[in-house]
């Protein structure tokens, strides 16, 4: 028996190719679960052989180039952050991050914390006010300080 090499299987493509004694046949499981087996022309197996491959063709193509998920904002958002950096965005990005702490590290500690908690714990000037018992434009000119404070000790170096 001389079967074809194995091929990916679905729904669509449930047969296998095979030559025996040099006659063409094709097996399949048939709707009442029964192994069916029919020999046919060479014409018909290589058209058969054909649209096998083709099949195999379009199953690949979509594996390796279509979108297999839901598409969402945020789905978008993760794989465009997700980008390969070259080993040069990598180590500037390292240093621009080790500037920024090192600038936020030079600043009055009530400046360092609340900047902490506005840009990083993410909560309002009214919720840090409340927090340490002062007013709203106390906090924010605090933290816009803190801001031109860096800048500032970014741009020197």
């Amino acid at each position: 028996m001389d079967k074809r090499p194995k091929r990916r299987k679905d729904k669509y493509n449930p047969y296998t190719l095979y030559t025996k004694a040099g006659r063409y046949y094709i097996s399949f499981v048939d709707v009442n679960n029964n192994f069916q087996e029919i020999a046919v022309s060479q014409k018909v197996f290589e058209s058969f052989n054909k649209f096998e491959l083709e099949d195999i063709s379009q199953m690949n193509e979509y594996d390796r180039h279509l979108e297999h998920s839901e598409v969402y904002e945020h789905t978008l958002h993760k794989k465009k952050d997700s980008r390969e950096w070259s080993l040069e965005e990598y180590f500037e990005n390292v240093q621009i991050t080790e500037n920024l702490h090192m600038a936020i590290s030079k600043l009055p500690e009530v400046q360092k914390r609340r900047l902490n908690k506005y840009y990083f714990e993410e909560k309002t000037f009214d919720k840090i006010a409340l927090e340490e018992g002062c007013t709203y434009q106390c906090v924010q000119r605090s933290v816009y300080r803190a801001v031109e404070k860096i800048k500032n000790i970014l741009k020197n170096l």
